[in-house]
């Protein structure tokens, strides 16, 4: 059942927000086109973000964009998330053993978040994955693989609350073979994302459990399709296990 937000005004401020995020420098006739609010309610919303120093407006162009201030904000949350403090050495190890592009990502609802990210120096090819991005549990390696650390009842219960598209022609959208893709992953330990969240790109990601042994985070090695053949991947999965039990045991006294 949807939530209605007791407070309209607080709606629409982040409904603009987000877009802003999402867009870029955008103009006030697009934003109320866009958002379907009147020019003048648009508008109010932006002064007020303005003056808070979030929303700055550009005095050529007259477009609006989101201030460095949101990214204060982030950072500040980044800060207090222990987890990265702890994992960052191991991923960076595991980045330069691989010399492939490793993510740690938290959960939140039915989607991940990357929290972190660190590339090998000796990987020349540059992906477009950011700190603060999300992406859908169910067509993502570090989704499933904390997925299949739940129970069925709560994979089921993600499954329904979310937007079940088909990204890639890989995507698995039908929950039959999802569930076969689980229990794949609960035999072997870890997860594969074959190209099913972005074309041409392959993963290999374990979930790491967190207070009361819950799944709460997952970490990834992500490269080219043309790099992870089956060869490849079996060395990975050596690696970023024995990452996992690293740090696991660090994460112990937290949980």
């Amino acid at each position: 059942m949807e939530v209605k937000n007791p407070i309209q005004v607080s709606e629409r401020i982040f409904h603009v927000i987000e877009y802003l995020a999402q867009s870029g420098p955008t103009g006030l006739q697009e934003l109320s086109l866009e958002l379907e609010l009147n020019k003048s309610t648009v508008h109010r919303i932006l002064n007020s973000l303005i003056c808070m120093d979030y929303v700055r407006q550009d005095s050529e162009t007259l477009k609006y964009s989101l201030s460095f201030k949101f990214c204060k904000i982030s950072n500040q949350i980044l800060a207090q998330n222990n987890i990265i403090d702890i994992a960052r050495p191991f991923i960076r190890e595991l980045a330069e053993a691989s010399g492939e592009t490793v993510h740690l990502v938290q959960i939140d609802g039915i989607q991940a978040v990357y929290i972190d990210k660190v590339e090998s120096a000796r990987n020349v090819v540059r992906l477009v994955s950011m700190v603060g991005k999300s992406i859908p549990l169910y067509c993502s390696g570090v989704g499933k693989a904390m997925l299949a650390d739940m129970p069925d009842s709560k994979i089921l219960s993600v499954w329904n609350q979310s937007e079940i598209q088909k990204i890639t022609e890989y995507t698995i959208t039908d929950f039959s073979l999802f569930q076969e893709a689980i229990q794949d992953i609960r035999q072997k330990g870890y997860a594969l994302d074959n190209e099913e969240n972005e074309p041409g790109v392959r993963c290999i990601a374990v979930s790491l459990k967190g207070f009361q042994g819950k799944p709460s985070h997952a970490i990834s090695i992500s490269a080219p399709k043309d790099r992870m053949d089956p060869g490849r991947i079996s060395k990975l999965r050596e690696l970023i296990l024995r990452t996992k039990e690293k740090i696991e045991k660090e994460t112990g006294a937290y949980e």
